[in-house]
């Protein structure tokens, strides 16, 4: 019992060790701009580059659309499928994990050649059109985890009973899914957003095709041609990651309970 206890202990420091210690490394090497000292410099350059303020900006607004057009998609899909359609399941799963298959370069070129200035759908005419693809291409990259995770929320309440129960009080579909089956997979729908959130924010290959102010070639271009920037880029990176788990922990302790969960 104690030598299990004992490598369970070792297995873990290694394990933090593995995690840690590099993240130490960037963040003592970020803080070494000013020759000599420790200091604060770069971040202090980050936060005050214009580009950052701007890239980083575009791709959080661009997280929140793609998260409210993924929830808009995938909620009310996996909630059919599971209430009527259960047969269909495997080949929505086996299409619902094409985007971790097909490489994101073949598909921003696939937008490309569709969506160009002389198709019959010319996203890529304007600005605006070119965010909406943009948009639509990190809500496909992200459909494998928000589809998952949504499935896996669906999983744990009753969902052929809640919908009986909100049929009989004279409830339609639309009022089903949003004050109904919606509230009882919040926490799952959370988890799918942090995902979402995370893959947008550092997402490179589209945006750099596109031709967009992301976050994710800005990225590149400051590890490209600086030296301390990139580290505290990344250490930002971290906390901001770390903030959203945070976050869903909060809200996971006022997300209501189904009924065959313990309180």
């Amino acid at each position: 019992m104690k030598s299990g206890r004992f490598w369970a202990w070792v297995t873990f420091a290694v394990g933090a060790a593995y995690f840690f210690i590099p993240l130490i490394a960037t963040f003592e090497f970020s803080m070494r701009m000013r020759r000599g000292v420790y200091s604060f410099d770069a971040y202090t350059v980050v936060f005050g580059d214009p580009r950052f303020q701007a890239t980083f900006a575009y791709s959080v607004v661009a997280a929140v659309f793609t998260i409210i057009l993924g929830v808009l998609i995938v909620v009310p899909a996996a909630y059919w499928i599971r209430l009527r359609l259960p047969h269909l399941r495997p080949i929505v799963e086996f299409i619902t994990l094409l985007p971790l298959v097909i490489p994101a370069i073949v598909i921003v070129f696939g937008y490309i050649r569709m969506y160009g200035s002389n198709s019959p759908l010319p996203f890529l005419g304007s600005a605006a059109g070119t965010n909406v693809l943009l948009v639509i291409g990190y809500a496909t990259l992200a459909l494998p985890y928000m589809y998952r995770a949504v499935d896996t929320g669906l999983r744990t309440i009753d969902v052929r009973t809640l919908t009986e129960a909100a049929q009989i009080l004279g409830a339609g579909w639309t009022t089903i899914v949003a004050r109904v089956i919606m509230p009882n997979v919040l926490i799952a729908v959370l988890s799918g957003a942090f995902l979402t959130f995370a893959i947008v924010i550092g997402e490179f290959t589209m945006a750099s095709l596109l031709n967009r102010p992301a976050f994710g070639p800005y990225l590149q271009n400051i590890g490209a041609n600086r030296a301390y920037e990139p580290a505290a880029l990344a250490i930002i990176a971290f906390a901001i990651t770390w903030g959203c788990m945070s976050v869903i922990q909060v809200l996971s302790r006022f997300a209501p309970k189904s009924a065959n969960q313990p309180n």
